[in-house]
């Protein structure tokens, strides 16, 4: 099936613009709740696959013998703005280990947190592999990478920390993957169906902490997700902004080209969608409305209303556009 509409810009009384995307919801046995588009698609699930890299982390013991605290753990999850918040995060996660900066494998840019960006260039600083948004989940290789006694390269795809994500990652989408790319911060990701990612999330969604490695990590990661927010994006970010509206009752995770994912433990549902043609805009926007029609997420909060159905103002504060769900999709 082909990608479905999801959301519009709307300008002038005219549509102006058309996000199509696929979605899917799975319940916490894996089984297909709903689906747009085609829930076959095969994709890169990029960075809102974090949680699933960090399964072996937890489960291994390597996260209890290091000390690691909810807080880093839901930093080892994230796609953070390189925020002072952020980069001593990972610096001070480093130091325990008795690491630095020069161990991490992700690569430097400049943080999209601008306080942070402001401070480099008035200091004369270069960004530093810290400030990457994904240092986090390296710090977390790192330390699953002691545990394991691998080598330095812990990005290599043939690496002991590598094929324990790779692993963690077919078990519970329940799917082989068919093959893996290269993503911005080095690290191998593996693809899936959509509704290999959702069946993943359905079950992170019904893992209640009492059960076997497995589901005790899942819900670990999932609650230090939700209980810590302000990691796993940053202040302004969808992630830390949506995840604060519903309270801590849904987890949200986002990926680069149009990827996102949310667990809803209460629900026992994961929703996994990508919005086909990459845009932060429209899958935003898309699971935006999917958790509205969820009914975990009030569409007149603030949050909510910056993505979806509240006014989109240009320069001069002059309402311009409005995004809208898509007929048919989330309503």
């Amino acid at each position: 099936m082909a990608a479905v509409p999801m959301v519009e810009l709307w300008r002038g009384g005219l549509m102006e613009s058309r996000h199509l995307g696929h979605a899917v919801i799975c319940d916490a046995e894996g089984q297909v709740e709903q689906v747009w588009g085609d829930a076959d698609a095969v994709i890169f699930p990029r960075s809102s696959c974090k949680m699933l890299q960090a399964l072996p982390l937890v489960e291994s013991g390597a996260a209890d013998a290091a000390g690691l605290t909810e807080r880093q753990l839901s930093f080892a999850c994230a796609s953070h703005m390189g925020a002072a918040l952020h980069r001593n995060a990972a610096a001070g996660w480093l130091a325990g280990l008795g690491l630095g900066e020069a161990d991490l494998r992700c690569g430097a840019h400049e943080p999209e947190d601008r306080a942070e960006r402001n401070r480099l260039i008035e200091a004369h600083e270069a960004p530093c592999q810290l400030h990457n948004n994904c240092s986090g989940k390296h710090s977390g290789f790192l330390t699953l990478n002691r545990h394991l006694g691998g080598g330095p390269e812990y990005t290599d795809i043939d690496h002991p920390v590598q094929r324990a994500a790779r692993a963690a990652f077919e078990e519970v989408t329940g799917e082989d993957s068919p093959g893996w790319g290269i993503d911005g911060c080095s690290a191998p990701n593996f693809a899936t169906s959509v509704e290999g990612l959702a069946r993943a999330m359905g079950r992170f969604a019904g893992a209640l902490g009492s059960g076997d490695a497995r589901d005790r990590a899942m819900h670990r990661l999932t609650l230090a997700m939700a209980d810590h927010p302000e990691m796993v994006s940053g202040e302004g970010g969808a992630c830390t902004e949506l995840m604060r509206a519903m309270g801590g009752r849904v987890t949200l995770k986002g990926g680069a080209e149009g990827v996102y994912v949310a667990i809803l433990p209460r629900q026992r549902l994961g929703v996994a969608l990508k919005i086909a043609d990459g845009s932060d805009r429209g899958k935003d926007a898309a699971i935006t409305a999917l958790l509205i029609r969820l009914g975990v997420l009030d569409a007149a909060h603030p949050a909510a209303q910056r993505r979806l159905n509240g006014p989109q103002r240009n320069w001069r504060g002059r309402e311009a556009s409005v995004l809208r769900p898509a007929p048919g999709f989330a309503g």
